[in-house]
């Protein structure tokens, strides 16, 4: 007699959706180590599962979402394991909606991945900065309000770099002890600048926008070029003639504020010499 009620109560156990699971990752000879390493669930919520502890587990929705995993993974029917779960939990009259084979309401076993949790979070962070940019831009209060001025009265009134180039104009001509700058106008110009006697004071390859001021204690400087077509020579901030203007040799030819004034005088304004 004890041995019938204790078959029947193996048949009873055996018969619970925990029970099923355990027989067939045994006789797969997994452990629940590989089982969790494989689903992502906690060992304490998967020995929960086998030992039909429902209570265990933090809700309705992760018992069911990890016993199908479970399922999923020693091969046994999950929509037939979370029917078993339903009725241990007490919903037998549960029914099954139109969701069909779907995702599980809530199942947290398929639930989004982190890696695209952190992409969509990323993605809705751009789009937030760029609608608040748009909005900024758009209807923000810092723009200049528009000129009441017609377009005449605007194209009369003198800008303020005219009103510069009109003062520096009115400013006479350069001092002839005046301070003389060399600014390339392109990369690659080699230079070398002098003093009578062989003395250097500068020798390197210029590149665009590159200056040198020539020292006013220089005593007769000089230059050596292949470009001077690309030096562009102020004295005192006032432009003066260039060297030359096209690509020509010139050496040892005199640089001092005295000296290109007079190149210009003599030359009147052309600036073409090569010694």
């Amino acid at each position: 007699m004890e041995d019938e009620i204790e078959s029947v109560s193996e048949e009873t156990t055996a018969s619970g959706p925990g029970a099923m699971l355990r027989a067939a990752r045994e006789e797969q000879g997994l452990e629940l180590t590989q089982i969790a390493a494989e689903t992502r669930v906690p060992i304490r919520h998967l020995e929960a599962i086998e030992e039909d502890r429902y209570d265990a587990m933090p809700s309705r929705t992760y018992a069911l979402g990890f016993s199908r995993n479970y399922a999923r993974m020693v091969g046994l029917d999950e929509s037939e394991i979370a029917e078993l779960v339903r009725v241990e939990l007490g919903d037998a009259d549960y029914h099954r909606s139109a969701i069909g084979d779907g995702m599980e309401p809530g199942d947290p076993a398929k639930l989004p991945s982190s890696g695209l949790a952190w992409f969509g979070g990323i993605a809705a962070l751009i789009l937030a900065v760029g609608a608040i940019a748009f909005f900024s831009s758009y209807y923000g209060s810092g723009a200049d309000p528009a000129s009441l001025l017609t377009g005449s009265d605007e194209a009369a009134e003198p800008s303020e770099a005219q009103e510069g180039s009109d003062a520096q104009a009115s400013s006479g001509t350069p001092s002839a002890s005046g301070q003389v700058v060399f600014t390339a106008l392109e990369d690659g110009v080699w230079v070398r600048f002098s003093e009578e006697g062989g003395e250097r004071l500068l020798e390197k390859i210029m590149s665009e926008g590159e200056t040198f001021e020539l020292p006013k204690t220089a005593s007769e400087p000089r230059i050596n070029t292949g470009r001077p077509d690309l030096l562009a020579i102020t004295i005192d901030g006032q432009s003066v003639p260039k060297l030359a203007e096209e690509p020509i040799v010139i050496g040892n030819a005199p640089i001092s504020a005295a000296d290109l004034l007079a190149r210009g005088d003599a030359s009147d304004g052309s600036g073409s010499a090569t010694n």
